[in-house]
């Protein structure tokens, strides 16, 4: 039960300092002081304070739209374990729940977006339905791949079962599904080098020029929802490349948090040494981690 409640804890609270402590690094490469750790919650809780416009072209699907997309991620949370304790919710099959939980919100998403008329967000809706295709397929192959490590269809067992002795014996398998995920990880959070959260160039947006017509309570939800879904996509990119378990619960919780702060630091590091590709190189990055998680699966097939 207390493990229950610290990961609901860290689940509401937590993912807004992820994307403070990525802009912090960015700031600190730049040699800029930057803004504070906290500028996440100050910029949530001023948008959840302000009134909302709406468009008289859109329909209660624009409305919909950021919170279905926080329903999916927040019940994505409750399946995803965090650090060596077991999700709050868990069940056999859980993980295809998990994955097309991610679609549900995206579909809202880009619905919303269409429903508002504008060619821009239209535009945006394509390139996400284009680039999501190209990126699920590794997602799946890494689901694949820790079912088969660990026998089990559950994200539980599947996640807390990554051990160093698994890496002793499938390394190479591990490795390339760690560099896929990354990949992943990236691109289904919006940042660079895939696209950049905080450009305003609608021509060069892919995920950012969906909700540029949202304002007040929406936008606040989306951001919300975009930083929980970091999070969450976070804990799953670090149960694989960080497996630890201590057999201290209280330390083991203190070793998530600390490898999700490392896992923001090195986001915001590669955003800090890398340019944001050109749009038709996208979707070849992304058919290079599905490649990367298929032949990760093959390794682990006998």
């Amino acid at each position: 039960m207390t493990n229950s409640i610290i990961h609901i804890f860290l689940a509401i609270l937590m993912p807004p300092l992820l994307i403070g402590v990525i802009g912090k690094t960015k700031a600190l490469f730049a040699g800029r002081t930057g803004a504070p750790f906290l500028q996440p919650y100050y910029d949530i809780i001023r948008l959840l304070h302000k009134g909302s416009v709406f468009s008289s072209t859109t329909t209660w699907i624009f409305r919909a739209g950021p919170i279905v997309a926080l329903a999916s991620t927040s019940i994505a949370a409750l399946l995803i374990p965090f650090g060596a304790h077991p999700s709050p919710i868990s069940f056999q099959g859980d993980m295809i729940l998990y994955a097309y939980l991610f679609a549900l919100g995206r579909f809202f998403t880009m619905a919303a977006a269409l429903d508002t008329g504008s060619s821009f967000e239209g535009m945006g809706s394509a390139r996400e339905a284009a680039y999501s295709c190209l990126a699920e397929p590794t997602l799946f192959f890494a689901l694949i791949t820790l079912s088969r490590l660990s026998g089990s269809y559950s994200l539980s067992p599947m996640l807390i079962n990554i051990s160093f002795g698994i890496w002793l014996n499938a390394g190479a398998a591990l490795l390339m599904l760690v560099g896929g995920m990354f990949i992943v990880l990236l691109a289904e959070n919006c940042r660079i080098p895939f696209d950049d959260p905080n450009t305003h160039l609608e021509l060069t947006m892919i995920h950012e020029v969906m909700v540029l017509d949202h304002s007040g309570p929406a936008l606040g939800i989306i951001h919300y929802a975009a930083s929980l879904k970091l999070f969450v996509l976070g804990a799953f990119f670090v149960h694989i490349a960080l497996p630890y378990a201590t057999g201290n619960p209280y330390l083991d919780w203190g070793l998530f948090i600390i490898s999700m702060l490392e896992l923001a630091v090195v986001i915001g590091v590669v955003e800090s040494v890398m340019a944001r590709l050109r749009l038709i190189r996208v979707p070849q990055l992304l058919v290079a981690a599905t490649i990367l998680a298929a032949f990760s699966t093959l390794l682990v097939i006998r």
